[in-house]
């Protein structure tokens, strides 16, 4: 017959098992931003610690080999606490926070950590009878045995909670902010059940671990709402960036030297009043998945599909290294499928083209709009330019501004005659993509 569990051990369980479904949560809701990671292990490890401390360290005798080792959970779940509050730290502009300061306190409050766990590896008995024996035993506490545990942990706890209130004044992101609301009020519920008698101890831990629950909740449905919002206009690599980042500093205003890839069909007008609305809304829909596999492939934006143009940007909202020549390549095999996709839907009365033009340079780039209709901008002189070089093209033609040919350093592109571009007064240099690869 199974032998009953012992009714000490059923509050530790109770804690436990919330632990384990609040890291599981994370996990499989949350798994690919590297702030729920780390959450996720700090609650794993914490629901191990608690789940099998007494059934594996109790009594009087020698701590069992499991047991021993079982400290480092303790230990994990400190250290991955520390770096869930580092990697929300560096969703922060750097000026915004001292980085330095946090870094370290952060970085020492993890060495205190591990010094807890291996200290508990090593003197598992000292552990049980001085540290946590200690809840029984209030005398403990002026014992160095308790504090060969009780300091390094103390100074886990104060680093941790310092680098936290620092964080909290550096405004994070709002789903991080949340989280760090509940973290101040959940913590300290669960240390004090750390620290009082197992039943009542028990009480206090869940009440904390709720908390963490019911910011968790509220994280996702915030991460939720903006995923939504931002897959209806922006690439699918932006909620890398969200993630990592957070959404304030995704979409913040900023002036960034970026490369705008400009495309649209020739002849389109002619063709869309002469077919079926059903035949035009499929070449759209085939020109538009071809143009897209590419711009994913290069990192690239969708910014703008009006009608038959698709206002592309490289190197916003997320970073693109040698963004000109990535544009410049995109525009490239934007030609090469675009072509295709007219091919097929040409005739001989209502031939289809397409012309691309690049520009690289300053543009602002940042979330405009009213309360009901968000958009995501990019205003400078070289969207416009792009617009105007595409309008310039040929079928089958690319034209490139100066500033994308520098930035890029082609030295297969051909010198095209000077344009006159619409509101600018000089004439503007350009280059063009050899014809004979398209």
């Amino acid at each position: 017959m199974m032998a009953a569990i012992p009714v000490d051990w059923l509050p530790s369980q109770l804690v436990a098992l919330v632990s384990l479904g609040i890291g599981a949560a994370f996990i499989s809701a949350d798994y690919r931003a590297p702030t729920s990671r780390a959450l996720a292990l700090a609650f794993v490890a914490f629901g191990i610690a608690v789940g099998l401390s007494l059934p594996l360290s109790g009594g009087d005798g020698p701590v069992p080999l499991a047991g021993r080792w079982l400290a480092l959970a303790d230990a994990v779940a400190v250290m991955a606490s520390l770096e869930w509050v580092r990697r929300v730290r560096r969703t922060i502009d750097a000026e915004h926070l001292h980085v330095s300061f946090s870094d370290a306190l952060l970085r020492t409050g993890q060495f205190a950590g591990l010094l807890f766990g291996v200290a508990g590896v090593a003197l598992p008995e000292l552990r049980r009878d001085e540290f946590l024996g200690a809840v029984n035993d209030l005398a403990a506490l002026t014992r160095p045995g308790f504090w060969i545990f009780g300091g390094p942990l103390l100074v886990a706890i104060f680093a941790g909670a310092t680098a936290t209130g620092l964080l909290l004044m550096a405004r994070p992101d709002r789903s991080e902010r949340i989280r760090i609301v509940a973290a101040i009020v959940g913590f300290p519920l669960i240390v004090i059940g750390l620290l009082v008698p197992a039943k009542v101890g028990a009480l206090l831990m869940v009440a904390g671990q709720m908390v963490f629950l019911i910011g968790a909740m509220q994280y996702l449905m915030v991460q939720g709402e903006r995923g939504q919002f931002l897959a209806r206009f922006l690439s699918p690599q932006v909620e890398k960036l969200v993630r990592e980042r957070g959404l304030k500093h995704a979409v913040q205003h900023r002036t960034v030297e970026i490369t705008v890839v400009c495309s649209d069909l020739r002849g389109f007008t002619a063709f869309a009043q002469a077919h079926p609305s059903s035949s035009v809304i499929k070449t759209l829909r085939e020109y538009y998945d071809e143009v897209g596999k590419v711009v994913a492939e290069f990192g690239g934006t969708v910014k703008d599909y009006a009608g038959d143009g698709i206002l592309i940007l490289v190197g916003a909202p997320l970073p693109v290294a040698h963004h000109a020549r990535c544009g410049i390549e995109m525009a490239r095999r934007i030609r090469t499928v675009g072509g295709a996709v007219t091919r097929r839907w040409s005739t001989a009365q209502y031939p289809l083209g397409i012309g691309v033009g690049v520009a690289s340079g300053l543009v602002t780039v940042g979330i405009i709009g009213s309360a009901s209709r968000w958009e995501y901008a990019a205003v400078g002189p070289a969207v416009n330019l792009a617009c105007r070089l595409c309008e310039s093209a040929q079928h089958n033609q690319v034209l490139i501004d100066a500033r994308a040919v520098e930035m890029a350093g082609k030295a297969d592109l051909q010198a095209h005659a000077p344009l006159r571009i619409k509101g600018v007064e000089e004439e503007v240099p350009a280059w063009s993509l050899p014809e004979s690869d398209a």
